[in-house]
């Protein structure tokens, strides 16, 4: 039961017939401290209607509202505060819960829809740092909350195979590799190499022209150059997808850079034979005066296609394949004017679905108040924290439960937990000074601390030996109808998360839920044998349920034991 669609309907059919009930759900708001009810309407909007100060008229609509559900009905100055009866609502609440059950918090308003989402997109033959954490882990919560609303999804993984640097990195493997030595440690090696070449061009600045004739023979096919680059594609896919796998994060595609070599011939005839391709300084642009931004840069002065160039050729290419419904681009907020520029090239050229790709930028992790750089080694592996968090995690359960079961994977669900939630509890925008210190703490606003309070619900209905959902009769205590309040927030906590794009909504949420739950479970004695333990017990379910669940959106496991 939606308590606002409750609260509306009373104020529709009692007071307020001529308004909608979109209109009245609008204004509904929820009072800041809990002793205030648990919604209030404002009445500014009544004033004039009214000719009446909104204090006065909220005392003349809380005189007139009754409902079986409603506990108690004031005005507090301008507004009419509600206070639901705990007994009457929480059951009603709780038996929604329990009809819906695996599918409460779900929803079908995407069924028949396709999202295509571009995400995690690192480059091969470099290591996968911290740097890339936040495209991969912000874009697979994305994707899951639009599953959970109805939408399949397709995320495509657009690896960066292709480029200069490719060139600049052969030619350090040519002077100063060991092939030996890269396939022990293929990432790391060939970072060093990338490193070793930036510090020698430097001194010697003649090798970056070597790496652009390089990199121009990897563009031709030389054969020994392509073996090469085929070489370190391979073992970099395989050194991610090692890292995926610990992430729990799988994709439907990993077409990088180069699959659309041969793909953007079309694009630029497209603009050709639309006039919109200019000259300027040799190169090849589209204007964007009129749109406030600058030229998009098609063809550089040597004839070379551009990320543009690839990016347009790739959006072609998704929209016939996938037939997308939005295409999300989960890339860093520093792309903005390329996405807006990319977006508005496809509508000259007529493509009305181009209004659906929609960037969804996110901030950075810094180190030391600054970007971290892989040419300039300021980089932090992802790997290494993740495997010192899973160690960390392991230690843990050494000392506190040394003989739970499944130790390995509840070590790996809480390491990779508490690296993930880290990230997923902030809003994405904003940027994350990196501390090692700061994401292994397994203990306040943490992912461990969401699924030590799911275990603890789980180990209460084992030792109750309930292993489903019982009946409701209803609970009067604050302490419960708090927890009630928040599980009824959960299906649109989800669909207000999937249409901000935020999986931190659905975190911040879950952090809301856990609280109530955890002061629920401190002041009352849940295993108490008396006419409500079944409620009681049922309450316990539904919160190990919506935690179950929204971890599991987050792309975090839910441990049943730690």
């Amino acid at each position: 039961m939606d308590l606002k669609s409750a609260f509306a309907n009373v104020l529709k059919s009692q007071v307020l017939s001529s308004w909608t009930e979109e209109d009245l759900l609008s204004l509904i708001e929820t009072p800041k401290h809990v002793h205030l009810g648990d919604l209030a309407f404002p009445c500014f909007k009544l004033a004039k209607e009214y000719r009446k100060a909104p204090g006065a008229i909220a005392e003349e609509l809380a005189g007139k509202l009754a409902s079986p559900l409603f506990s108690k009905v004031e005005a507090a100055g301008p507004y009419v505060n509600v206070h639901f009866d705990s007994a009457a609502a929480g059951k009603e609440i709780v038996d929604s819960i329990l009809q819906h059950d695996e599918q409460y918090g779900k929803h079908s308003f995407g069924s028949g829809k396709t999202v295509v989402l571009d995400m995690s997109s690192p480059n091969i033959a470099k290591p996968f740092s911290m740097g890339h954490l936040r495209s991969t882990v912000i874009g697979n919560g994305i994707a899951n909350l639009a599953e959970a609303c109805g939408y399949e999804t397709v995320k495509i993984n657009y690896i960066g195979d292709w480029g200069t640097q490719f060139g600049k990195l052969i030619v350090a493997f040519k002077k100063w590799g060991d092939e030996e030595k890269v396939k022990e440690n293929p990432i790391a090696e060939l970072f060093t190499l990338y490193k070793k070449f930036h510090e020698e061009a430097a001194l010697h600045p003649s090798l970056e022209e070597e790496g652009r004739k390089a990199f121009k023979l990897l563009e031709d096919g030389d054969e020994e150059i392509t073996r090469l680059w085929k070489w370190f594609k391979t073992e970099s896919l395989e050194a991610f997808k090692t890292i995926y796998s610990l992430l729990g994060v799988e994709f439907d595609s990993y077409n990088g850079e180069a699959f659309f070599n041969d793909k953007m011939d079309e694009v630029v005839e497209l603009l050709e034979e639309k006039q919109l391709l200019e000259t300027s300084q040799g190169a090849k642009v589209v204007r964007m005066e009129d749109e406030s931004l600058p030229p998009c840069l098609i063809k550089k002065t040597d004839g070379a296609t551009l990320y543009a160039t690839r990016d347009l050729a790739a959006s072609l290419y998704r929209h016939r394949e996938y037939s997308f419904d939005e295409a999300l681009y989960v890339v860093g907020q520093e792309q903005t004017v390329h996405f807006k520029q990319v977006k508005e090239v496809l509508q000259k050229l007529g493509y009305e679905w181009a209004r659906n790709m929609k960037h969804i930028p996110f901030g950075l992790y810094l180190k030391d108040g600054k970007k971290m750089s892989t040419r300039k080694g300021r980089v932090i592996l992802l790997e290494e924290v993740l495997q010192e968090a899973i160690s960390m995690a392991h230690d843990n359960i050494k000392k506190k439960n040394p003989d739970l079961k499944d130790a390995d994977q509840v070590a790996r669900d809480v390491g990779v937990g508490a690296v993930l939630f880290h990230d997923l509890k902030n809003d994405r925008l904003n940027d994350i000074e990196f501390s090692l210190e700061h994401m292994l703490t397994f203990e306040g606003e943490t992912g461990p601390y969401l699924q030590y309070t799911h275990a603890r619900a789980q180990s209460i209905l084992r030792k109750a030996g309930v292993s489903h959902h019982s009946t409701f009769v209803g609970l009067e205590d604050k302490a419960s109808w708090e927890v009630i309040k928040q599980l009824r927030l959960f299906p649109e906590t989800v669909e207000r998360a999937w249409k901000n794009y935020a999986p931190s909504i659905l975190a911040k949420y879950l952090l809301e839920l856990a609280k109530s739950f955890n002061s629920y479970y401190g002041n009352t004695k849940i295993l108490n044998d008396d006419s409500k333990q079944a409620s009681r017990l049922t309450l316990v379910y539904s919160v190990a349920s919506v935690l179950s669940k929204g971890l599991g959106m987050l792309g975090i496991g839910a441990p049943k034991e730690m």
